[in-house]
């Protein structure tokens, strides 16, 4: 058992962090902006691999729309659980909309995608993406929707999520992946290079965001926000996984995907909204650290 957490943390959890470390290092010596390279990855990068795995993915689609309906189905748990923890500590109305956050946002895109590949294989990347598509949708339906709470409104925000890159990408590319229709080979090869770049790009770029952070206190909001994300996600996916009848890569991927940690995306958000900033980031940071032990016991598992 040993050995098999050691090579999973050499194997598949140490590639993905050392990118994060190189961006964490690199970012203030040469003066990198977290800003442009999330901003590129997000309008340019990360559409162009979804389009790129999507139009290509053999998935059937009942099976894709039960893993959908699973995932989201975890997520509104989730959600309920940090509401329900938050309430349980008596916490203010902003700490209460900010455990929903960091509960249902996990870090699927940077860390989800290079991980499941590298621990279920290259056939697990079309179930990952649909996953992360799903999640990131529900997510920041959810997201904006709580951190709009505390001011009473919000519906306009929440809505805007249907504008994200990613999502309209998809459209094009499940025509195509209908179709069969064949992209001219200029244009193939240029998304193959971008894609390419994608998650390289995020990984560097969340090292270059969490190097920024200031006044870091872990506090116990901190360990329990953090640890509804890490440790509640993937129990709630185990157990939401056997009425939808989901098993083998279907059911690794999405276990996983529900295991990752807060994303950088939330402190956007909080900063955004107003919605005590120097908590989320502090999550962000600490459930990444922590998930280096975590990942690694769930991958262990699946």
């Amino acid at each position: 058992m040993l050995s098999q957490l050691a090579a999973i943390f050499v194997n598949v959890i140490t590639p993905v962090f050392a990118l994060v470390v190189i961006g964490y290092a690199a970012g203030p010596r040469l003066g990198l902006e977290a800003r442009t390279l999330t901003r590129y990855s997000y309008y340019i990068l990360t559409p162009a691999l979804i389009f790129n795995v999507i139009v290509s993915a053999q998935v059937d689609v009942s099976l894709a729309a039960r893993m959908i309906i699973f995932v989201v189905m975890v997520h509104i748990a989730l959600a309920g659980v940090g509401w329900a923890a938050a309430k349980a500590l008596r916490r203010s109305a902003p700490m209460v909309s900010a455990y929903i956050l960091i509960a249902v946002f996990g870090n699927v895109g940077n860390f989800g995608l290079p991980l499941i590949e590298f621990r279920l294989g290259q056939e697990a990347f079309a179930d990952a993406t649909v996953y992360f598509l799903a999640i990131t949708t529900v997510a920041f339906i959810i997201g904006v929707a709580a951190a709009n709470l505390p001011r009473g409104g919000g519906l306009k925000a929440t809505l805007a999520v249907f504008k994200t890159p990613a999502l309209i990408a998809l459209v094009p590319a499940l025509v195509l992946n209908i179709t069969h229709i064949q992209l001219p080979l200029f244009l193939d090869r240029s998304l193959d290079l971008l894609s390419a770049a994608t998650i390289p790009t995020m990984l560097v770029a969340l090292g270059v965001q969490l190097s920024t952070l200031k006044n870091i206190r872990f506090t116990s909001d901190v360990i329990i926000a953090s640890g509804i994300r890490l440790l509640v996600g993937p129990i709630l996916a185990v157990v939401f996984a056997v009425p939808f009848g989901l098993t083998g890569i279907e059911r690794g991927a999405g276990i996983l995907q529900s295991a990752m940690p807060a994303a950088i995306l939330t402190a956007i958000i909080a900063i955004e909204h107003e919605l005590i900033p120097e908590f989320v980031t502090t999550a962000v940071l600490f459930s990444t650290l922590a998930s280096i032990v975590t990942l690694t016991l769930v991958m262990a598992f699946v």
